[in-house]
């Protein structure tokens, strides 16, 4: 088997387990999109991915989405593929903005006031409404990325007055455990801020997307309400 037939292989059977979990949890396939992550992956990778059929893919290093937009997009020329949707789902520091804004469709990890200002300075430069949303570290740790539960409304409430960012939802990711039933009060507690803060009016906030789940507790994230789910290790395998 080619290593894009693996890829197309992998694909079909993450699918199965979204399809079975969609079903469980009684939802439509249209409430969920999959995103092959492709962070340290070759472009021929995500490529054959193309062709097999996804459309988003999420990258978590600024410097290697700019680089790999670039090298896909010459293979999507040269082969006649569809077109990626990209996102960015990794630590976002002010000094790498300008590697993602304009360039993906979705910036999952803003978290900080510092961040917001400086995505909506270089949206308004490059002429361009960026959507967002915001990483929420429900579990309080400190070794990772995200604004604290109390902080969200502030963050919110920046959204209302800016003129180039929209807050499409909110995202997390929850402390790892083999056990994926562990992931299930984050993957709530983030449902539930977003339902709490969704019934507030606030220009440019609509909060329609929940971004959890990862290759080992899919099916607890969307039986908690995800909208876009995060697949890396289980489409194209283990990352040295």
């Amino acid at each position: 088997m080619t290593r894009a037939e693996q890829i197309a292989a992998n694909l079909d059977r993450v699918r199965e387990r979204l399809d079975t979990a969609l079903v469980s949890a009684r939802r439509s396939s249209l409430t969920m999109r999959l995103l092959a992550v492709s962070k340290t992956v070759a472009a021929e990778d995500v490529a054959a991915a193309l062709a097999a059929g996804q459309r988003d893919f999420a990258e978590n290093y600024g410097q290697e989405l700019r680089d790999k937009h670039k090298a896909v997009a010459e293979l999507v020329a040269a082969r006649g593929l569809p077109e990626p949707r990209w996102h960015f789902i990794g630590p976002l520091q002010t000094n790498k903005v300008k590697y993602v804004v304009g360039k993906v469709a979705l910036v999952h990890s803003l978290a900080s006031v510092a961040v917001l200002a400086e995505l909506e300075r270089k949206a308004e430069a490059l002429g361009v409404v960026q959507d967002c949303l915001v990483q929420v570290n429900v579990a309080g740790e400190s070794q990772k990325s995200g604004c604290k539960p109390a902080e969200l409304p502030a963050l919110l409430d920046r959204f209302s007055v800016a003129t180039h960012l929209r807050c499409a939802g909110l995202m997390v990711i929850p402390p790892y455990d083999e056990d994926a039933k562990s992931s299930r009060p984050h993957f709530a507690a983030l449902r539930e801020l977003r339902d709490r803060h969704r019934s507030q009016a606030r220009p440019n906030v609509v909060l329609a997307e929940l971004s959890m789940g990862m290759s080992h507790d899919l099916e607890v994230a969307i039986a908690e309400g995800a909208t876009l789910v995060r697949v890396g290790t289980a489409i194209f395998g283990e990352r040295p």
